[in-house]
C-alpha cells in the first residue's frame, strides 16, 4: 500500500489488475476477491485524493423498485426519520427502461441497459452488505422545511431512491474501507500513487498494465479491469471531442481524469462507442473552483431551476426549465449554458418560490432587488431584455395557478408566444423581492468510451473480447447519448464494476488452474 517508488524497474504478477479508484473500481475488486482472486488496484492519485470522480459525486444511485416499503430496508437506522417524513411511488422495470431510452434518444446499448434494469436493486443490497449506508435524496436536492405541509407526505421522485449518506466522501470511505480492509488476507493490494500508462499487449491479447512511476515504469501482469474514467479533466480532449470552450468549463470533479488508459485502449484496438461530442454537464454556482475541491465542490450544484426561469446576458431565456423533473434534465443544462455569451446564465427566483431551494443554494451570494429592471442592472443583463421575457412569459402562465406541485409534474405549463415553453411548474414571475443566482457549465463526466459487452469485456473493432480485458465506468460507453437519468452512472459503473470482478476472477483462477501454479506478488 503507498507508494511504488521502491519498486521501480521491477515486474509483478497478480490475479486481476483494477485499473482506478473510484466507485466501478472498488466494486470490481471487491467483487474479484470475493471470487477468489489476488487483487492489486492501481490508484493515480495519492491516499487523500483517492476516489476519482465518485468522490465529488452526488451519489444518486437509479434502481428499479416494488415501493418506499421496499426503499426502507435498504436505509441506514440514521436515515428512517427522514422516511416519516416522505413516500414514494415503485420504480418498475419498465420505468427504468423508458428512461433510459428517452434520455439517449434511443441510441443506448439495449443489452447492457437491460442488465443494468435487471441488476440495480440487488447490486444497491450488495453496496449495503459491503459496509455503504444509505439514505434519501430529499435533504440533497429540496428543502424540506419548504416542501413540508401538515401531515402531507413529501413525494419523493422515485427514479433514484437513495444516496450514500455523506455523499461521494461517505461513498468512497465506506467502499475503500472494505477494500483495506481485506489487505490482511493477503489477496488485495493497493498502490497509490501509481499512474497506469499503457496496456502490455500482444495483438489483442492483454497482458497487463504499464505503471508510471517517478523515474522508471514498473510492469505489472495479470487479467486488467479498466475502471479509470473518461476525459473530464483532460481540457485538450474536452476541446478535442466536445467542442469550442470545452477546454474553460468547470470541472467538478477529480483532476486525475485525464483519459490516458482510454486513448491507450483505443490504440490498442478497443472499439470507441457512445457520445463522444457529449458529457454529463450541469448548472454551477458560476463562482465555483475550476478543477475539483472535495471541500467545496459538492456544494456547487443548482438545480433548483424548475422552479424559476433561467436567462442569459441578453435577458433571453434559452431553454425549457420544466421538461421534466431535474433528475432527468440537469445533466444537458450545463452544455445548454456553456453555449450562451460569455458562457454564463442567471436563474431567477421570485417569492412565490424561493423557499424551495435546496440548501446548498446558501453556499452561493444571491442577487436581491425590488424590481426587475433593478435586478437585470445588478446582474449585468440588459434591463430592456429582461423585462421583455419576464412579461412574455407571465402572459404565457396560466392565471390559476392552484395545481402547482413542486414534487411531481404538475402540468402547469407555459407555451403560447414562447419561442421556448416551459411544461410544467410555470409560475409568474410577479413576487418581490426577486432574487438571482449565476450560474455556469460544470463537467461532471464524458459519455464516450470503449465497447464492452454483457460480461463487460472489452471489444475490439472488429466486435471480438479482447483476451483479459475488461472495463465498467466512465470509460466503457454505448448507454448515455445527450443526457441521461440521474444516478443510472453510479449504478452502471457498480453493475459492471462486479460482473468485471467476478468474470476477471474466473479467468485468472483458470489461468491458474491451466499452469498449476499459485499467482502471487
Amino acid at each position: 500500500m503507498g507508494s511504488i517508488s521502491h519498486k521501480n524497474g521491477a515486474s509483478h504478477n497478480f490475479g486481476v489488475i483494477v485499473v482506478g479508484g473510484g466507485n466501478a473500481a472498488l466494486c470490481a475488486a471487491l467483487a474479484a476477491h470475493d471470487h477468489g482472486a489476488n487483487v492489486l488496484v492501481l490508484e493515480a492519485a495519492p491516499r487523500d485524493g483517492r476516489g476519482g470522480n465518485s468522490r465529488f459525486a452526488g451519489t444518486v444511485f437509479r434502481a428499479s423498485h416494488k415501493g418506499f416499503d421496499a426503499v426502507k430496508t435498504l436505509l441506514c437506522p440514521e436515515a428512517m426519520a427522514d422516511a416519516e417524513l416522505c413516500d414514494m411511488q415503485p420504480y418498475t422495470n419498465e420505468d427504468y427502461a423508458r428512461d433510459l431510452a428517452k434520455t439517449s434518444h434511443g441510441r443506448n446499448d439495449k443489452d447492457i441497459s437491460a442488465i443494468m434494469v435487471r441488476d440495480g436493486w440487488e447490486t444497491l443490497e450488495w453496496m449495503k452488505s459491503k459496509g455503504v449506508k444509505w439514505e434519501l435524496i430529499v435533504r440533497k436536492y429540496q428543502n424540506v422545511s419548504g416542501l413540508k405541509k401538515g401531515d402531507q407526505k413529501i413525494n419523493l421522485e422515485p427514479g433514484g431512491p437513495v444516496m450514500a449518506v455523506g455523499g461521494g466522501v461517505g461513498l468512497t470511505d465506506y467502499l475503500w474501507d472494505a477494500v483495506e480492509s481485506l489487505i490482511d488476507t493477503g489477496r488485495m493490494t493497493v498502490w497509490y500513487d501509481s499512474p497506469a500508462h499503457d496496456l502490455i499487449a500482444t495483438g489483442d491479447t492483454v497482458h497487463g498494465v504499464r505503471v508510471r512511476g517517478r523515474d522508471s515504469f514498473i510492469d505489472v501482469h495479470g487479467k486488467v479491469i479498466l475502471a479509470s474514467g473518461g476525459f473530464s479533466s483532460n481540457p485538450a480532449m474536452r476541446r478535442q471531442y466536445l467542442g469550442e470552450g470545452w477546454d474553460l468549463v468547470v470541472v467538478r470533479g477529480t483532476k486525475y481524469n485525464m483519459g490516458t488508459m482510454l486513448n491507450r485502449a483505443v490504440a490498442a484496438g478497443a472499439r470507441p462507442v457512445g457520445h463522444w461530442g457529449a458529457a454529463h454537464a450541469s448548472p454551477q454556482d458560476a463562482n465555483a473552483p475550476l478543477v475539483g475541491d472535495v471541500n467545496v465542490s459538492p456544494h456547487m450544484p443548482r438545480y433548483a431551476y424548475p422552479y424559476g426561469i433561467t436567462i442569459n446576458v441578453n435577458g433571453e431565456r434559452f431553454f425549457d426549465e420544466g421538461e421534466d423533473n431535474f433528475g432527468k434534465t440537469y445533466a444537458q443544462t450545463g452544455k445548454k449554458i456553456g453555449d450562451q455569451p460569455e458562457a454564463k446564465a442567471f436563474q431567477i427566483f421570485d417569492q412565490q418560490t424561493v423557499h424551495l431551494l435546496p440548501k446548498r443554494y446558501e453556499t452561493a451570494t444571491p442577487i436581491k432587488a425590488d424590481t426587475i429592471q433593478e435586478l437585470a442592472t445588478l446582474m449585468g443583463v440588459n434591463p430592456a431584455g429582461l423585462q421583455k421575457t419576464i412579461d412574455a412569459f407571465n402572459a404565457a402562465c396560466p392565471r390559476d395557478s392552484s395545481g402547482f406541485e413542486p414534487t411531481k409534474l404538475d402540468g402547469l405549463c407555459a407555451s403560447e408566444g414562447l419561442k421556448f415553453p416551459k411544461s410544467n411548474w410555470a409560475l409568474r414571475i410577479e413576487k418581490a423581492p426577486f432574487v438571482a443566482y449565476g450560474v455556469a457549465c460544470g463537467i461532471t463526466f464524458t459519455y464516450g468510451g470503449i465497447a464492452t459487452d454483457t460480461s463487460a469485456r472489452v471489444l475490439n473493432n472488429e466486435g471480438n473480447h479482447m483476451p483479459n480485458l475488461w472495463a465498467t465506468g466512465e470509460i466503457a460507453g454505448g448507454v448515455f447519448y445527450h443526457n441521461y437519468p440521474g444516478g443510472a452512472g453510479l449504478t452502471k459503473g457498480a453493475i459492471f464494476g462486479r460482473i468485471a470482478g467476478r468474470e476477471a476472477a474466473a479467468a485468472a483462477a483458470a489461468k491458474d488452474a491451466n499452469a498449476g501454479v499459485k499467482v502471487g506478488v
